[in-house]
């Protein structure tokens, strides 16, 4: 029997390869429409998205498939990278007929295309998308008892709180600014501390937040690129810990902001506190030209409008042998100092050309490392400042933040369709080169999205600030937070592409937008049911081929119910997943030994090809 679609470019049967083309490669095509239609022509019709370049090619008609005709083309992808925009046109020979694109066939000339992602290949480090990652607020993680957190000659008006289980102070200052100038003391040595810890919990990349000299607490706002905040430590206690981590075969990785500086840097100086001339104070100040003013000093471009956040001029020759083209540039600097890779904030605001310049450096300086992006988006197909990006095409990052993974799970476990969880990572995958689908930063929540355990218990959000500081789980929302919590890192840590922890969503930290997401570590304090949990998920991940770097396969998703599995040549690992409030029954083909759960022990009976599971509510089981 044959299947009910004209055309998927999901399936073999009418495109391979499967998703994006690398540069120059032939690509096949196949239509199938049914002979009852009539359609004696079929024709191509694509449009690159960079070039501008429009091309219509005819299919040639090879054959009969049951019910239906095939038309088929063999085509070379470009030979740049390029996204095409493709979809078909059938006609009749008497000159009838109608376009078909993504949703069917259409005769109003306004079609909805196919994106082929064309990449140039080039190598991904594999030690990133097949480890576990584990994000630090330095500030709040680990704060020693010979760290002596003192603020007195720093830049900025900070102060440090003596209680470390203290909120973070969200209230404005006097000038009714929120200005983030509460610390509490964590440290590089604090971390370095925590490195058994973060080992025994399977993690093999420790993402850190910013850590140069700033006036703030998330320490976005960088004062001096090349300093180390003197509050976390020196760039001894840096390197001491790259050696510490690489020791237990850990890598670290950076968060760059190269975007913006803070006002009160050592670049723009707005109230003197550096003895040299900043560019707020002297059109000849060295960063003058990193600035855009209109007048100066007055007035200025800043990110997102925030005064404290002056944009710099990333065309700037100055900036660029600064952060990127000198011997001793930034990038270069701290790669050499022992970290293995760069995040970059808010990517969508770099030009395609600065980030490739990145990538060139970091190559250059360590080819071994990462580079990652800020991209709450498809990576693939994202438009910024009305420029499409080309973030995924070879030449600049290696992976992005899976923000759509967080928002398709989210929606799945709160009561959605697990098809439209399939349907978000199946586009996903489609769209993204192999290497950054599997090197995709996944995660649950990071420093700007409120606690996870927050988002799957609160059964409201409190309207005020005021009560959204004080709130605290019931333990009715807590014992549902926590159940799909479960579920939540059983997808986390199965799904391809590297799982991410924000530090202490495996310890049961509540909280809604920063700063109450952005409280201490609750060393001693931790709910050790979910710990085990994450723990162990983490070192199935690191012990099973499958879960770091098998191939991908859906089984089921419908429903309340998701199912896929994880391959190797010789080893296979099936998620399986129950997120609604009654118990149901799954039953997938099986063609293997009966199952053990990997979580539980639990050996579950199958025979003749099929496996039939009764899960109950909101449960999930890792197969094997």
């Amino acid at each position: 029997m044959s299947e009910p679609f004209v055309f998927d470019p999901r399936y073999g049967l009418c495109k391979s390869p499967f998703g994006a083309a690398v540069c120059g490669t032939t690509v096949s095509l196949h239509c199938r429409p049914l002979a009852s239609e009539g359609f004696t022509h079929c024709a191509l019709v694509m449009r690159r998205e960079f070039s501008g370049q429009q091309e219509e090619r005819e299919l040639y008609q090879d054959g009969v498939d049951g019910e239906r005709i095939r038309f088929s083309l063999n085509f070379t992808a470009p030979a740049e990278p390029e996204l095409v925009w493709y979809h078909f046109r059938f006609w009749r020979d008497d000159g009838s007929g109608c376009d078909l694109d993504k949703t069917g066939y259409r005769s109003d000339g306004q079609v909805h295309p196919w994106q082929l992602t064309v990449y140039r290949e080039s190598r991904t480090p594999g030690w990133f998308g097949s480890g576990v990652v584990y994000q630090i607020f330095p500030d709040r993680f680990c704060r020693l008892p010979s760290d002596k957190a003192d603020p007195a000659g720093l830049v900025g008006s900070r102060w440090v709180h003596q209680e470390w289980s203290d909120t973070p102070e969200w209230r404005p200052d006097p000038d009714g600014e929120i200005r983030n100038r509460d610390f509490f003391g964590g440290s590089l040595r604090g971390i370095t501390s925590k490195l058994p810890y973060l080992a025994d919990l399977g993690v093999t990349t420790l993402y850190l937040n910013p850590i140069f000299e700033s006036a703030s607490n998330h320490r976005y706002n960088t004062a001096d690129y090349t300093r180390i905040d003197p509050m976390l430590g020196t760039e001894q206690d840096l390197r001491d810990l790259c050696d510490a981590a690489h020791a237990r075969g850990m890598r670290v990785i950076l968060d760059g902001v190269f975007n913006h500086t803070g006002s009160q840097s050592i670049y723009f100086n707005a109230d003197g506190f550096y003895p040299s001339l900043g560019a707020a104070q002297s059109r000849e100040s060295p960063y003058f030209g990193w600035y855009s003013f209109h007048p100066w000093p007055e007035d200025y471009d800043s990110w997102w409008g925030i005064r404290t956040l002056p944009a710099v001029r990333e065309e700037n020759p100055g900036y660029v042998d600064y952060i990127i083209g000198a011997p001793n540039s930034i990038i270069r600097r701290w790669l050499r100092c022992g970290v293995d890779g760069w995040r970059l904030d808010v990517a969508d605001e770099l030009p395609d050309w600065f980030i490739e310049k990145i990538r060139e450096a970091m190559e250059d300086t360590k080819p071994d490392s990462f580079l990652l992006g800020e991209v709450w988006e498809d990576a693939s197909n994202k438009i910024a400042y009305s420029q499409r990006r080309r973030y995924l095409l070879g030449q600049e990052l290696h992976g992005v933040m899976n923000y759509p993974f967080r928002t398709a799970l989210l929606a799945y476990l709160q009561g959605g369709n697990a098809a439209a969880f399939q349907e978000a990572m199946e586009t996903i995958r489609e769209n993204y080169p192999p290497s950054a689908f599997y090197s995709a930063l996944n995660f649950l929540g990071t420093h700007d999205t409120p606690r996870i355990l927050t988002v799957l218990g609160a059964d409201h959000v409190p309207q005020t600030k005021e009560e959204r500081a004080a709130y605290c789980l019931s333990p009715a929302e807590r014992e549902r937070g926590e159940a799909l919590l479960r579920l939540a890192v059983l997808v986390l840590f199965s799904f391809p592409g590297a799982p991410m922890i924000y530090y202490g969503d495996e310890a049961g930290m509540e909280g809604f937008e920063d700063p109450f997401n952005r409280g201490g570590y609750p060393w001693g304090s931790e709910r050790q049911d979910l710990l085990e949990r994450f723990a162990r998920l983490s070192r199935l991940r690191q012990t099973r081929p499958s879960l770091s770097r098998g191939r991908f396969r859906w089984l089921s998703a419908s429903g309340p119910l998701l199912a896929f599995a994880r391959e190797t040549e010789s080893e296979r690992t099936v998620t399986v997943v129950n997120a609604g409030a009654e118990t149901r029954t799954l039953t997938l083909p099986w063609h293997w030994a009966p199952p053990r759960d990997l979580l539980t022990g639990r050996i579950y009976p199958a025979g003749d090809g099929l496996l039939t599971l009764t899960l109950p509510p909101r449960t999930g089981l890792l197969l094997s």
